[in-house]
């Protein structure tokens, strides 16, 4: 197996982990959220230590990180960006505050910003309908977003970093 290049602490919590779930092959999904949750991801290695824990090959827990959407094997940033492209949003111009979001941070959906601060993604609906185009920073709701307001919005995440 690959040499490993996590915390040792962080890996002796996801052998926990495996362990708490008796290293039950059916617990996978379960064991990836407790691991996204403790790492902030799942990159290669972590997959590597639970395949090797579960006793499953690591295309299986890599087939199952790449088939849900809600699993990562790229860092998020520390103020995760998610644009809203659900019906109402779209229709009220989500998709050009999406690109101006792009344009500030100069990255592209699902990727991190180099100085870790911010991620980028997309989503279907936040059930803020009446509020649209809807923007989620961190666990914060901006609603009526322009593609004017996305300087001062993430102006204020600067600010609290100096």
């Amino acid at each position: 197996m690959k040499e490993i290049h996590l915390p040792k602490t962080k890996v002796a919590e996801l052998h926990a982990i495996c362990a708490e779930r008796n290293n039950d092959p059916g617990e996978l999904i379960n064991i990836l959220h407790a691991a996204q949750g403790l790492f902030g991801y799942l990159p290669p290695e972590v997959q590597q230590v639970i395949a090797a824990e579960l006793n499953i090959p690591v295309s299986r827990v890599y087939g199952v990180v790449t088939f849900y959407s809600f699993f990562t094997m790229t860092p998020k940033g520390k103020y995760p960006i998610s644009v809203c492209l659900g019906t109402a949003c779209y229709v009220r111009g989500a998709e050009k505050v999406l690109e101006e979001m792009q344009r500030q941070l100069e990255i592209k959906v699902g990727e991190t910003t180099p100085d870790g601060l911010f991620s980028l993604d997309c989503l279907r609906c936040v059930g803020a309908c009446g509020l649209a185009p809807v923007v989620m920073i961190g666990g914060k709701v901006y609603g009526r977003v322009t593609p004017e307001k996305v300087r001062d919005i993430l102006s204020d995440y600067y600010l609290k970093e100096q």
